[in-house]
């Protein structure tokens, strides 16, 4: 019997309840270090932004090597396993960190060898972790758990920075990687905690020569997913990597410390927790809709532009609001959409190419917009990612209009004279 629907209908299943709260409690560690990183570059480098975009695009380079990989692992062996495993290096990798910062040997270049590795193991992690949400919880609930799944990673997203904002100040970065070390190793005890026989597993495909291709086949039929994948890879590379900037914007815009670019990042994050909940609201009332998708990409855009034109920092911290909810309503919507569109036995791969476009681009555009920050000012990067994102959305929904797989609502004076026949 499926759980009745509601906001959190998902956190019901007991699998799911401590699958949540480890991702939880990993997510704040997560965003505790990755403040705690920029940063840490930031003043390794003398304030160089296109040092940050090389931290971030390393961390991301292995997503284009690997997902697709991963992605078959994913529908090959035990998920379950495989994410224990990927969580104890990522906890690895967060302690030799913050004892290298600690002591003092820390320097640019090791950083940039961590982060390197953080992205083998995040290249894995992420496909796997997302198709096994649909394992954990069934079918029925995908939709609320990838929702659900997305507030708990904002929530964290606005505790964890304001936490490290302050804690940077009082006592340095290092021992925030530590910390990081620690709150990973809560995921691991909720996947070894979860009884295997609640899930809803699908079955594992023999090894055999041509799987990769096949599931890129798979969506080379598929124009729906097609397209998906199109909008959010132009929308990741170009529109969400002015997250890599906001430190530049702080420090070198209005001349705040990590406690000023902790609370940017805090506002962007308010939003992006009311948008995820909003997504799990929504989610009661059945598949997420492709206008919906169409129109958050839009609004994003043009919200991204509208922060860029903020002259103060108070403005500034306010619009990052509203920019949140609006990319927190695609990226859940663009998730649902694709795992629910694909068979069961394609879904890890499938997951693998999505989170391919979704992250693959940021090898690239994190140094494009630390370049675009550093020749055209720290705001640029807002301005020309946020009107190609706009301008995608556009483009897309013309394509899936002219397909037929998105109906346009009838203009109110089509509807009025309806309503007078009746």
């Amino acid at each position: 019997m499926s759980p009745p629907a509601g906001t959190f209908s998902s956190l019901r299943i007991r699998n799911y309840r401590l699958f949540a709260a480890g991702n939880l409690a990993s997510n704040l560690g997560t965003w505790m270090q990755r403040i705690a990183q920029d940063w840490l570059v930031l003043v390794l480098s003398g304030h160089n932004p296109v040092a940050l975009g090389i931290a971030a695009a390393l961390q991301f380079a292995p997503t284009i090597l690997l997902s697709l990989w991963a992605g078959v692992l994913a529908d090959r062996l035990d998920k379950r396993k495989l994410l224990i495993g990927v969580q104890l290096g990522v906890a690895a990798c967060a302690l030799v960190l913050g004892v290298l910062d600690v002591t003092g040997l820390v320097e640019v270049w090791h950083v940039y060898i961590l982060c390197f590795v953080v992205g083998v193991f995040f290249a894995i992690e992420v496909p796997v972790r997302q198709s096994f949400v649909a394992e954990i919880v069934g079918r029925s609930q995908v939709t609320n758990a990838i929702a659900l799944n997305s507030t708990g990673f904002n929530l964290a997203r606005v505790v964890g920075p304001a936490i490290a904002g302050l804690m940077i100040v009082l006592i340095g970065t290092g021992w925030l990687f530590l910390a990081n070390a620690v709150l990973t190793l809560a995921v691991v005890g909720s996947l070894f905690r979860m009884r295997a026989a609640e899930l809803h597993r699908t079955p594992k495909i023999p090894r055999r020569p041509g799987q990769l291709m096949a599931g890129l086949r798979y969506v080379r039929k598929r124009p729906d997913i097609m397209t998906v994948m199109v909008l959010v890879f132009f929308v990741s590379t170009f529109g969400m990597t002015f997250f890599v900037t906001l430190a530049v914007v702080a420090a070198n815009v209005f001349g705040k410390d990590a406690a000023g670019y902790g609370v940017l990042s805090t506002a962007l994050a308010v939003g992006t927790l009311a948008g995820a909940l909003l997504a799990a609201r929504r989610s009661s009332n059945g598949r997420p809709r492709t206008r919906l998708l169409l129109g958050a990409a839009f609004a994003f855009g043009v919200l991204e532009v509208v922060v860029g034109l903020m002259q103060s920092y108070t403005a500034f911290a306010i619009a990052l609001v509203p920019v949140g909810v609006a990319l927190m309503t695609f990226m859940t919507t663009a998730n649902a959409t694709v795992q629910l569109a694909v068979a069961p036995e394609m879904r890890g791969r499938v997951m693998g190419l999505y989170m391919l476009v979704f992250l693959g681009g940021n090898p690239v555009g994190a140094p494009m917009v630390g370049w675009m920050a550093q020749q055209w000012g720290a705001r640029s990067p807002l301005y020309i990612g946020g009107s190609i994102a706009a301008l995608t959305a556009v483009a897309c929904g013309v394509f899936l209009v002219r397909r037929g797989g998105v109906k346009l609502p009838a203009p109110r004076w089509r509807r009025q004279r309806v309503l007078r026949r009746k």
